[in-house]
C-alpha cells in the first residue's frame, strides 16, 4: 500500500485542502474588499469632480470663487518640478548604479555600506527629506540666487525630490544593469571593446528599459508627494506660471490639499476635480512603465 493512500496520510491531505481553501477564501475575500473600498472612493470623487472637470480648471488661476479657480499653475509646477528632479536624479542615479555594478564587482565593506543606506534611505518618510531641504538646499538656494528670499523656490524643491527618489533609481538601476546577461560583457571585452565602449554600448542599451521603468516610476512618486514640499516652499495661491528655477511654484498635491481644508463645499467638489487629473497623470505614467516593461520581457 502506497504511504499516501493510508487512512492518516489521507486525512492529513484533506485537512491541508480544508486549510488551503479556507486561506484562499480569505486572501480573496481581502482583495476583493480593498477592491471594493477603492471603486467606492473612486466613485465618490468621479462623482463630486464631474461639476468642475470643465476647461476653465486647466486655463484658470487659484482664487476666491470655485467657478473661477482653476490650477494652470500646479500643472506646470508640477511638470516643471518633474522635469528638474529627473535632470538632477537620472544621471546621478545611473552613473552610481554603473559604478556598483559594472565598476565595483567585488563586494566590501564600502559597497556593502552604500548598498546598506541606500536600502534604509527609500524607506525614510518623505517629510524628513523636507526638513533635510529646508536645511540645506533652501539656504544654498538662496545664496545662489544672490537674495534671502529666493530660497523657497522651484530650484530647491527639485532638489529635495532628487533626493527623495535617487535611491529608487539607483535600486532599480542596479536590477536593470543585474539583468543583462553576462555573455554580452564577455562576447564584447573578447572582441577589443574596452570596459567602457562595452558599457556604453552593450549593457546600457540592453538595461535601458529596465532603467527608464524605474525612472518614471520615481517620477510616479514625485508627482504625488506633499509633505516635502510643504517644507520647502510650494505655495498654493500662485497667480502666475513659474518662468525660471528662482520662482515660486504649486504642484497638484497642494493645491488638493488646499482646496479640501476649507469649508465650502464647492471647494471640496473642486479638489475632487483635480484629484482626478492627478490620478490620470499617474495611470498614464504607470502605464508607460508597464509597456516598457513588456516590451523588455519579450525581448528577453
Amino acid at each position: 500500500m502506497s504511504q499516501f493512500s493510508t487512512p492518516q496520510a489521507l486525512a492529513h491531505i484533506r485537512r491541508r485542502k480544508r486549510k488551503d481553501s479556507f486561506f484562499m477564501v480569505l486572501m480573496g475575500g481581502a482583495s476583493l474588499l480593498a477592491i471594493l473600498i477603492l471603486c467606492t472612493l473612486l466613485f465618490k470623487i468621479g462623482a463630486e469632480g464631474m461639476e468642475f472637470l470643465k476647461p476653465n480648471l486647466f486655463q484658470n488661476f487659484p482664487g476666491s470663487r470655485p467657478s473661477t479657480s482653476g490650477i494652470k499653475h500646479a500643472i506646470f509646477g508640477t511638470i516643471y518640478l518633474m522635469i528638474l528632479t529627473l535632470l538632477l536624479t537620472v544621471p546621478l542615479g545611473v552613473f552610481a548604479a554603473l559604478y556598483l555594478e559594472e565598476f565595483q564587482t567585488r563586494k566590501n565593506w564600502f559597497t556593502n555600506l552604500i548598498n546598506l543606506n541606500l536600502a534604509n534611505l527609500s524607506g525614510v518618510p518623505s517629510i524628513v527629506y523636507g526638513m533635510l531641504g529646508l536645511a540645506i538646499f533652501v539656504p544654498f538656494v538662496a545664496q545662489l540666487a544672490g537674495d534671502p528670499m529666493k530660497g523657497k523656490t522651484l530650484l530647491a524643491g527639485s532638489m529635495t525630490m532628487a533626493i527623495l527618489v535617487l535611491p529608487v533609481v539607483i535600486l532599480v538601476s542596479q536590477e536593470a544593469l543585474k539583468a543583462v546577461p553576462k555573455a554580452y560583457r564577455d562576447g564584447s571585452l573578447a572582441m577589443g571593446a574596452t570596459r567602457w565602449q562595452t558599457i556604453r554600448r552593450v549593457v546600457l542599451p540592453s538595461a535601458m528599459p529596465g532603467i527608464l521603468t524605474g525612472v518614471i516610476l520615481s517620477a510616479s512618486r514625485a508627482i504625488g508627494e506633499t509633505a516635502p514640499l510643504i517644507v520647502v516652499g510650494a505655495a498654493t495661491l500662485v497667480n502666475f506660471v513659474p518662468q525660471g528655477v528662482f520662482d515660486s511654484y504649486g504642484v497638484i498635491p497642494l493645491q488638493i490639499f488646499d482646496w479640501s481644508q476649507r469649508p465650502q463645499e464647492d471647494f471640496k467638489s473642486l479638489a475632487a476635480s483635480t484629484i482626478i487629473v492627478l490620478m490620470t497623470l499617474l495611470i498614464l505614467l504607470n502605464s508607460a512603465a508597464l509597456i516598457l516593461r513588456a516590451r523588455n520581457a519579450k525581448r528577453v
